[in-house]
């Protein structure tokens, strides 16, 4: 209950959201707007559910008109198992949701066209929030999947170039199919707005990746996965090769021959602590 009344204190709502709850009241659809912001509220918990289960730092639970953004102090360093379990857990809603609302539609407690009205906004915005487009649920999953094979700054800027042509597609489509539709082209440019915000943020993106890589917890960090890198290679450039979900042990290499090896601890220390930003992982290896 105690848990359930605090992430209740982080939810707010987005201008974005109120504006198309007061689009849909200035048009005579206030039980749409309900409908909506309920769906959504639902949708977002479940995220927020499935973070807090696993005792993820939570900092502030937005609603937006397609779903919600939960800000997490965690920042790229939790199991890909478990971040993808959070991701889920919002579009899983949907289903218990249209399973309880046909319950109720069979026991003759709603109407057909409430039921039926109630099935297209969870069908919308399950469908439109696993869209491959940053930062949607779809999004997240193209970047998890990435992840499993790409270093971290490599998945974030290939998802966040996939999800621009994406949303480039979506308002091609858009503006052949509904281009009137007013609610829709706000969402589109907040999502252009966003990707463009993400896009410009990525190098602290990855700062703050690395930070709490070196700070945080490190019991996640369950696979091995040497990084070879030659002598000569700055210190940033082997910190770019760093993996979501892997301890990296480094290889130091010259002339194709092993000249020793370092613990990824070393070079984030090197980095953060000891300010050495413009060294070689040769002037580590002699340090260490």
């Amino acid at each position: 209950m105690n848990r359930a009344i605090y992430l209740l204190r982080l939810v707010s709502i987005h201008p974005l959201l109120w504006l198309v709850i007061a689009l849909s009241i200035a048009t005579g659809r206030f039980l749409e707007a309900c409908l909506l912001l309920g769906i959504i509220f639902i949708h977002e918990m479940g995220h927020a559910a499935a973070a807090s289960f696993f005792s993820w730092r939570i900092k502030k639970i937005t609603l937006l008109p397609f779903g919600g953004v939960a800000e997490m102090d965690e920042h790229g360093n939790r199991p890909l198992k478990e971040e993808t379990i959070v991701v889920l857990a919002g579009p899983l809603q949907h289903v218990w949701m249209v399973a309880l609302a046909y319950l109720l539609l069979s026991m003759h407690v709603i109407p057909e066209d409430l039921f039926l009205l109630f099935l297209h906004y969870n069908l919308m915005i399950f469908i439109f929030n696993l869209f491959p487009v940053w930062p949607l649920d779809g999004g997240k999953l193209v970047f998890l999947l990435l992840s499993l094979k790409m270093p971290f700054p490599s998945a974030h800027r290939i998802t966040l170039i996939l999800s621009f042509f994406g949303l480039c597609l979506f308002s091609m489509v858009i503006l052949i199919a509904a281009p009137a539709h007013i609610n829709v082209w706000v969402i589109i440019a907040f999502l252009y707005f966003t990707l463009y915000h993400e896009w410009k943020q990525k190098r602290f993106v990855f700062m703050r990746f690395l930070l709490e890589r070196y700070y945080g917890k490190k019991s996640a960090l369950r696979t091995l996965k040497p990084i070879q890198a030659n002598e000569q290679e700055l210190l940033i450039h082997v910190l770019e090769k760093f993996q979501r979900g892997c301890k990296h042990p480094i290889i130091v290499e010259a002339d194709g021959r092993e000249k020793g090896m370092l613990d990824e601890n070393e070079l984030l220390h090197a980095y953060f602590t000891e300010k050495r930003l413009t060294d070689k992982i040769s002037d580590l290896l002699f340090s260490y």
